[in-house]
């Protein structure tokens, strides 16, 4: 689970009555513009808004950017900079944070290892799968071992 130091929204608001115009946070000029962004309670220009990563306009990117380490930042950079990485419980290799997952309970699997832990075969969308003993299996090796009282993988 991955903790913020602060999520914050990005609303687009109109520009006060010209004797009224804000100062930007990004750039300390004022905001002539028809439209500014208000984030981390101060007001932005929309081109001065941006990742500290990747330059992208975190007004276009979505309603949502990150702040830790003094950094503003989107969605993707902040993951990739302190998302939590773990490993996967089939190969036990590590899962960066970015990367795409399937979970089961508590465990979590590179989606390459989301398979039955008996016979391999991989699970499609739809499909049954069971966690048994911290093993993912399919439908037809579950029931075999519900039959034999046997969940341990075959040593071949």
């Amino acid at each position: 689970m991955m903790v913020l130091d602060k999520e914050d929204g990005v609303p687009m608001l109109s520009v006060q009555p010209k004797g009224k115009q804000k100062g930007c946070a990004g750039c300390n000029r004022k905001i002539k513009d028809r439209y500014l962004l208000k984030a981390l309670d101060k007001y932005w220009h929309e081109d001065c808004l941006k990742c500290a990563c990747c330059d992208c306009r975190l007004g276009e990117v979505g309603s949502t950017l990150y702040t830790k380490a003094n950094l503003i930042l989107c969605r993707r950079d902040y993951l990739r900079l302190f998302g939590t990485t773990g490993n996967c419980a089939a190969c036990s290799k590590l899962i960066p944070a970015f990367e795409m997952v399937m979970r089961a309970r508590e465990n979590v699997y590179h989606l390459d290892c989301f398979a039955c832990q008996l016979c391999n075969q991989r699970f499609c969308v739809g499909d049954k799968f069971f966690l048994k003993n911290n093993m993912i299996l399919c439908q037809m090796d579950y029931e075999e071992g519900q039959l034999n009282g046997s969940f341990e993988p075959q040593v071949q």
